[in-house]
């Protein structure tokens, strides 16, 4: 994988995905801890998303060699952003909650790991370094302001 900083922050950002996943997997019941770090989790992932598909995606899908696996990328944000809404309305302390969260865990591990293993090295290997350092910018501009955005909304249909 090249070395560029777009890779990094996005990198980093799925290494902290996968404590905070791990660590939300190791409470119990509906506990204030639970609560906390699910809703931690809930606004990162929803901001990691928009702030990705804003900067890596749209870039991967103005060029013809990568729009298929930005476009199969955004069907899995789609995916596990369902997951997130359907979660909030399952009772925290049942073992349907419990199952859904170890669904969407597995969805979202698999879907970082594809892009850390294929898309990451497919977008190096193809787009130059001026639109890497580009992506870079967007992505680091757009996190903060997506995570503002994410604390106000729920994920699902309601987020415009």
């Amino acid at each position: 994988m090249a070395d560029a900083r777009i890779f990094k922050d996005l990198k980093a950002d799925h290494d902290r995905h996968r404590d905070m996943l791990a660590r939300l997997g190791d409470t119990q019941g509906d506990s204030p801890e639970r609560r906390e770090l699910f809703e931690a989790l809930r606004q990162e992932l929803q901001a990691h998303a928009a702030a990705e598909e804003e900067s890596l995606y749209a870039t991967m899908l103005a060029c013809p060699d990568l729009r298929d696996e930005a476009r199969h990328s955004v069907s899995e944000h789609k995916e596990i952003d369902d997951f997130l809404g359907e979660l909030l309305d399952i009772d925290m302390s049942s073992s349907a909650w419990l199952m859904k969260f170890k669904d969407m865990r597995h969805r979202y591990l698999h879907h970082i790991d594809e892009e850390e293993e294929e898309m990451f090295p497919s977008a190096a290997k193809t787009l130059s370094a001026e639109a890497e350092r580009t992506m870079a910018k967007t992505f680091e501009n757009r996190k903060p302001k997506e995570l503002q955005l994410a604390a106000e909304q729920k994920p699902g249909d309601e987020r415009e």
